[in-house]
């Protein structure tokens, strides 16, 4: 039996020191729309919603006591975020002068994406990434 899929949305929510400068970093370094924005009575940011493209990210102010660790706080980040844009190069170039790191340098891969992967100023991983061509498989063994 299949389980049913009663989902209708699925985004991830970043966990990060400074929820306020987050925002405006993915706002100029990605072209994010901040769409919500809710504050706990002490000030702290507990949910920001931001569009991205045709996605969604929410973000969450860290909280050490409630358990919300961000990737300085674990020792890095466990989770890749992959954002297909039109031009990798201009978007990697704009998060780096904001504050980003190159993890790995942007260049044209043979599975078909030019591509690169970008660590942004609050630990958060990004695989930045332009389509080049289909793979005539989609299974098997990349080169």
């Amino acid at each position: 039996m299949t389980p049913s899929n009663d989902a209708t949305d699925l985004h991830p929510r970043l966990v990060v020191e400074d929820a306020d400068r987050a925002v405006a970093y993915y706002e100029t370094a990605l072209g994010a729309r901040l769409l919500e924005r809710f504050t706990d009575g002490d000030g702290r940011v507990v949910h920001a919603r931001l569009g991205i493209g045709g996605g969604e990210i929410s973000l969450a102010e860290q909280v050490p006591a409630w358990g919300l660790l961000g990737p300085g706080a674990l020792g890095g980040s466990a989770v890749l975020l992959h954002l297909t844009v039109a031009n990798c190069d201009a978007v990697g170039d704009r998060m780096t002068e904001h504050g980003g790191e190159v993890v790995i340098p942007i260049a044209d891969r043979p599975y078909g994406k030019r591509e690169g992967r970008i660590r942004d100023p609050f630990g958060h991983l990004w695989i930045v990434s332009t389509h080049l061509f289909d793979l005539p498989d989609k299974f098997g063994t990349l080169p």
